[in-house]
């Protein structure tokens, strides 16, 4: 036992030991120093999105500077390590083009920057808020609290619709009402919503717009503003309100109708009124008989 803890000791003392010690040492003083540029970016007053990018991008440049320095302490020729890893990148480039091709098209979304984290997009038919743009692709959140992965060069080919890059948004209401109605009441009837409703904005005002003539009735448009995070529940509580305005005051909201014909020359459809069904199958044939 004396003698192999001599020899182990022996080998921890030689100059190779050293050695790999220093390598270890290198590499976990570049894991903290990392760990403190992270910190000292999330301190700076940076949006979202740039924290999460400069924090990123400092924190691999400080391991890789220090992986490098560990394996110059171990011997290794960086010049050779460094030729092999450009054939072995070039080699990685053409067996995986469209992880490339997501790489660029990230580097062009951070780059323009048409969203950032916490921003509300649509892309398709996804829409939520953005946790993370990443170089590989961009993380959403829906609205039923699910992630979705989409990758940076859908989102570089697609249109991107951003929802809260503006600090208001509109609601437009299509809204039908009787032919016999008169729009000017009518008009009145949806201001009076508006003003009682806290959500909506005075300015820009409401907007009543008619649009056409309907198969059942007068197609309007009635559009109010409201604050782009109070815009849900606007949608929620106007639309409630204007029936029961609209219902209160006795303005008719249409539905669809049908009309049937025989012909261009025919006669309207004979129908007879029976306040009681017949009692047996002959009234019931006789009244068949009426009616052709």
């Amino acid at each position: 036992m004396m003698d192999f803890l001599e020899s182990a000791w022996q080998w921890i003392a030689s100059g190779e030991m050293r050695i790999y010690l220093k390598a270890g040492a290198i590499v976990v003083l570049g894991y903290l120093v990392a760990r403190l540029v992270r910190r000292w970016i999330r301190r700076k007053q940076l949006n979202a999105q740039a924290q999460m990018i400069a924090g990123r991008f400092s924190g691999y440049l400080v391991m890789a500077v220090a992986l490098i320095w560990a394996l110059r302490e171990l011997g290794f020729q960086l010049g050779a390590l460094l030729g092999a890893a450009g054939l072995f990148s070039v080699a990685i480039g053409f067996a995986a083009k469209t992880s490339v091709s997501n790489l660029i098209s990230g580097l062009f979304l951070v780059g323009e920057r048409p969203f950032v984290v916490g921003d509300c997009i649509q892309v398709g038919t996804v829409t939520g808020f953005v946790l993370s743009v990443d170089l590989m692709s961009v993380k959403l959140r829906t609205f039923d609290n699910l992630l979705v992965r989409i990758p940076n060069e859908s989102l570089f080919r697609k249109d991107v619709t951003n929802l809260s890059f503006f600090p208001i948004r509109r609601l437009d209401l299509k809204i039908s009402v009787a032919y016999k109605e008169d729009l000017g009441r009518v008009k009145k009837v949806l201001d009076e919503v508006a003003d009682r409703n806290p959500l909506c904005l005075v300015d820009p005002a409401p907007q009543f717009i008619f649009l056409s003539y309907g198969d059942s009735g007068l197609e309007i448009q009635y559009s109010v503003w409201a604050k782009r995070e109070l815009w849900p529940q606007l949608k929620g509580s106007i639309t409630r309100e204007i029936k029961e305005a609209l219902d209160a005051q006795e303005i008719e909201i249409p539905f669809p109708h049908r009309s049937l014909y025989t012909g261009a020359m025919s006669a309207p459809f004979p129908i007879r009124v029976v306040a009681d069904p017949p009692e047996d199958e002959a009234d019931a044939t006789a009244i068949r008989s009426e009616t052709r």
